[in-house]
């Protein structure tokens, strides 16, 4: 591949957890191209403390950081904050193209402020889509508005890159590159881990069957958490060989709700929300994961974990359809059944924890890249020919 002297400038844009570590592959790999790309990072600060345990964990050290969470925050005021904030960091320094990451208001103002200042718009985990505006909330509208105004779209799976044809948009600004998340997993997942979380350094508890479970979703917020916390203290009274970690979001209602329910339970940890790299890590030596959480559908995979998702629906088809991910929802007995069944099958088991993954081979960041400067002119050879399957 023969290389042609220029140089780019790139910003990239995020401000939570589940997009630092998306993002930070891509960095790594930014950083491999000192000669070709100036690169800008703009936290938005959407979450504070989990975004800045994640800067913490990969060194990240941002730009610009605009700070902008308040206590009790509205999504207007996430979006007005957001917007404002990157349109004076845009206007200072005109990047060659703008970087943004999956669903997240931070994902869609960044957007929305490139276009207003006729910066080209690159958008990585493009084209996920359930097609009902209201779930997940507001992630789906953010994923939909942000592909409006996107000029690269950098699609995960073939699944995603047919929703964007199917909207309209044109298949040579479609790029299948795969998910960046996988890159990130197998950069943190190590054999003999040891855990910064003191509760998990004894290896005792590691003897019994874990059930990782991680609720945060707003539509879940009240009584389908309840519900689920209720199927959990199901499980937990049916299975003597079997123990329930539980990290619990930041948000005060999640952790009252399941407080009420689970704390004080034999069998039943809980947790603050772990540092990425104790997560990723626990999740390998998990033996069946119930979660809403769509980075866990796309990571548990690689990991050959079963995953029961509390949700009706997804954006992330892919691993439901391989048989490694099920739909499960928000109804108690059908938690419990669903779980109880895998706990008591092993033939369930073994055909759920496969080690397949549909969303990426740990390439993704190098293929983004270099799409990226190829559509620069700063490389002649095409990555088409290396796009993910």
């Amino acid at each position: 591949m023969r290389f042609v002297m220029n140089k780019i400038k790139i910003a990239l844009i995020f401000g939570t957890r589940p997009e630092t570590i998306k993002m930070f592959p891509i960095i790594s790999e930014i950083k491999k191209y000192p000669h070709f790309i100036d690169c800008r990072i703009i936290v938005s600060g959407q979450h504070r403390e989990m975004l800045d345990q994640m800067l913490g964990i990969f060194q990240i050290n941002p730009d610009y950081d605009l700070d902008i969470m308040e206590q009790g925050q509205s999504l207007s005021n996430i979006t007005n904050h957001s917007l404002l904030g990157i349109e004076k960091i845009l206007k200072k320094e005109r990047p060659s193209i703008v970087l943004v990451q999956g669903d997240t208001t931070t994902t869609f103002t960044g957007a929305l402020a490139a276009f207003y200042q006729k910066i080209r718009i690159g958008h990585i985990e493009a084209g996920l889509r359930t097609n009902n505006k209201y779930y997940p909330f507001p992630e789906e509208v953010n994923r939909h508005l942000t592909s409006v105004l996107t000029d690269l779209h950098f699609a995960p799976t073939r699944q995603s890159y047919e929703n964007l044809l199917s909207e309209g948009v044109k298949s040579e600004d479609i790029f299948i590159s795969g998910n960046t998340v996988i890159d990130a997993l197998f950069l943190m997942v190590k054999e003999n881990y040891i855990f910064r979380e003191t509760s998990l350094k004894d290896k005792k508890i590691f003897k019994k069957k874990i059930i990782l479970v991680t609720m945060h979703r707003r539509e879940n917020w009240g009584e389908p958490l309840r519900k689920t916390c209720r199927a959990i203290n199901k499980i937990i009274d049916k299975h003597s060989d079997v123990s329930v970690i539980f990290p619990l979001h930041k948000n005060p209602e999640i952790r009252r709700n399941v407080k009420e329910i689970l704390q004080n339970r034999k069998n039943i940890l809980l947790l603050d929300t772990l540092d990425y790299d104790d997560m990723i890590n626990l999740m390998s030596k998990s033996y069946i994961i119930l979660t809403d959480s769509g980075g866990i559908q796309e990571e548990a995979p690689s990991l050959g974990k079963p995953v029961l998702v509390l949700r009706d629906e997804t954006e992330r088809p892919e691993a439901v359809e391989s048989g490694v991910v099920k739909l499960i929802g928000t109804d108690e007995e059908r938690i419990f059944s669903e779980i109880d069944l895998v706990l008591n099958s092993r033939e369930k088991y073994m055909e759920m924890s496969k080690s397949i993954n549909p969303y990426g081979d740990g390439k993704a960041s190098e293929r983004i890249v270099k799409k990226i400067l190829y559509n620069f002119n700063l490389i002649d050879q095409s990555p088409d020919e290396f796009k993910a399957k």
